[in-house]
């Protein structure tokens, strides 16, 4: 299940840059994909996985994991922003994809597949209570930063959360949706949600380039290092004191060292934060990633 994941998004990542050199698609589609994605596929999957969560406080030292990256994350990419004189723009796709990464469709997949199902449940807690949150509410608050003409309040922060689409979809998720819904709601669910992982990579193949001007060299290996390496190594000499042990200690590392989050990558995309670069750390981050996983896992295991 792991290796066809990554294949899949390998050959859709692909297929995404032959399309755009051949001409088949106009100019805009991968931001027409990207808003399928956002407004259906996403908020599908988000339904589907976080009404059938269950949260108790054993948990709260692995939830706290994705929130401690965020502040390093920050923490990092400013200080590197200045000492490499990162643009405006580049510093915003740093700020996204670094602590975000892909914990869910490749997550999910890749943690049942290296450390059995036991483990998955854990996968999920660490995306919907960290991931997911953390690109509602900071993601949204660096796409307004760094995105739009005017810095924002908190007051339009909010209401940008509020009508986010897949935070929409949690508040449904953990209020009124059955954990178990009828079975061609939840076939309906399965099938969107099932798009969103070839659909975004398409995107992202659409816009992705190998050659990178060289100035946006410096920000994609900074970015790399930071995602791939050093926050999961933080993360795992941080297992003693979060009180994290079995497989709930190795599910933390693992989804900290998984690959950038394609739809973060996506969003920087569409908002024209460094297009370029973002789709370059997303491309390189899921190859570098078949790297990286399987040393992590050799380590923990």
């Amino acid at each position: 299940m792991a290796f066809d994941a990554f294949l899949l998004i390998l050959v859709m990542l692909v297929v995404g840059m032959l399309a755009k050199h051949s001409g088949m698609f106009a100019d805009n589609a991968a931001e027409v994909l990207n808003r399928f994605v956002l407004y259906i596929c996403l908020p599908a999957a988000v339904l589907r996985f976080a009404s059938r969560l269950s949260f108790d406080a054993s948990l709260l030292g692995l939830v706290a994991v994705p929130w401690i990256v965020l502040l390093l994350s920050i923490l990092l990419v400013h200080a590197a922003a200045r000492v490499f004189r990162f643009s405006e723009a580049e510093r915003a796709v740093l700020l996204l994809c670094v602590p975000l990464g892909n914990t869910s469709f490749l997550g999910y997949p890749l943690i049942q597949a290296m450390l059995g199902d036991d483990a998955l449940p854990y996968a999920v807690v660490y995306d919907q209570f960290g991931s997911f949150l953390i690109l509602s509410t900071w993601g949204l608050w660096v796409l307004a930063r760094y995105g739009g003409e005017a810095k924002p309040s908190l007051q339009s922060i909010g209401l940008k959360m509020l009508k986010f689409p897949p935070f929409i979809a949690l508040v449904i998720a953990l209020t009124v949706m059955p954990a178990e819904p009828p079975a061609s709601i939840d076939a309906i669910l399965k099938r969107l949600a099932d798009a969103l992982l070839p659909v975004v990579a398409m995107a992202v193949g659409l816009q992705v380039k190998l050659a990178l001007p060289r100035r946006e060299l410096a920000p994609l290996a900074t970015g790399l290092v930071y995602k791939l390496l050093l926050m999961p190594a933080i993360v795992w000499l941080l297992l003693p004191v979060l009180g994290l042990s079995g497989s709930m200690a190795q599910s933390a590392v693992l989804e900290t060292a998984m690959p950038p989050m394609i739809t973060a990558g996506a969003l920087a995309i569409s908002h024209r934060l460094a297009p370029n670069l973002a789709a370059a750390f997303i491309g390189y981050g899921i190859v570098l990633s078949l790297i990286s996983l399987p040393l992590w896992h050799r380590l923990l295991t």
